[in-house]
């Protein structure tokens, strides 16, 4: 019982955060992307070409690309095919046909273009390592490497990367050199943010404290902070004096609380603070 309202709980945070993501990534592509020509990559990237060479909008071209790649990950997988990818792809298909209707755009939101490619970087990027950290994805071409990973042998990484670059070259053609040169930055930039992104999301501090009076410390850890410990005995190097380690791993703010806590009641305790970006069990990720 209590699983299962664990769950419930986590659904109703996973797809609230789903629909925040997919806000900042409608925003990021519909105000930076399109009015700039900034094709780098996936299928908003390559509906800003095609908005030039077909008498569509890019929002139009957006939607219906992705809607026939739904509609082609439903006919492969069937009913395997991940209900939240379905959840975030309607949004992000249908934001922009949307925000075309109530907030048309006649071009850039400004005159400084270096200025909005960082926004149309940051804001999809940011989105995506919301999607990946939530185990899900935006659909677009995530779906295409699906197929292709379950029918060939083919090497996803790079098919997914050559696609991004031909956009890209295609930008530099159907608009000019500067649109797609800005288009590269932006490529070669999207997934170092995606995975810088990812890291801070998951931040987390590794603690190991070496003191003579642990009980204090492992009480405020446990209670006050909700966490775990592990507790063990050692002994000093130079006194040979008897000693308690304590090993915990804290979400950011609690390791402050921590951190403060031990200075105001054990100023002699020795503390050592790792950042990991990878923990995996009860309290963290991977846990269900």
């Amino acid at each position: 019982m209590i699983h299962k309202i664990y769950r419930h709980k986590q659904d109703i945070y996973e797809y609230l955060m789903f629909t925040i993501a997919s806000a900042v990534m409608v925003i990021g592509i519909y105000f930076f992307k399109f009015p700039n020509h900034f094709s780098f990559g996936g299928v908003s990237g390559l509906s800003i070409v095609l908005a030039q060479l077909l008498p569509h909008t890019p929002g139009y071209i957006n939607l219906v690309i992705n809607i026939i790649l739904l509609i082609l990950g439903f006919v492969t997988f069937g009913k395997s095919f991940g209900i939240k990818t379905t959840y975030i792809t309607l949004l992000v298909s249908f934001g922009p046909s949307i925000l075309e209707k109530i907030a048309p755009m006649n071009g850039p939101l400004t005159s400084q273009p270096v200025l909005e490619l960082m926004f149309a970087i940051a804001l999809p990027a940011f989105a995506s390592a919301v999607f990946f950290n939530l185990g899900a994805s935006s659909g677009g071409t995530d779906i295409v490497a699906m197929v292709l990973k379950k029918y060939t042998k083919v090497d996803i990484g790079t098919a997914l990367f050559m696609s991004d670059v031909i956009i890209v070259i295609l930008a530099c053609l159907v608009f000019n050199v500067e649109t797609g040169l800005f288009s590269l930055v932006g490529l070669l930039a999207k997934s170092l943010v995606v995975d810088e992104t990812i890291e801070n999301i998951n931040l987390a501090k590794y603690f190991t404290i070496i003191c003579t009076n642990p009980e204090p410390i492992v009480d405020y850890i446990m209670n006050d902070l909700g966490k775990g410990a592990t507790v063990y005995k050692a002994e000093g190097a130079y006194g040979h004096t008897e000693k308690t380690v304590i090993l915990t791993i804290l979400k950011r703010q609690q390791a402050v609380e921590l951190k403060n806590f031990i200075r105001r009641n054990q100023p002699g305790a020795f503390i050592a603070i790792t950042n990991s970006s990878e923990i995996i069990g009860k309290g963290f990720r991977g846990y269900n």
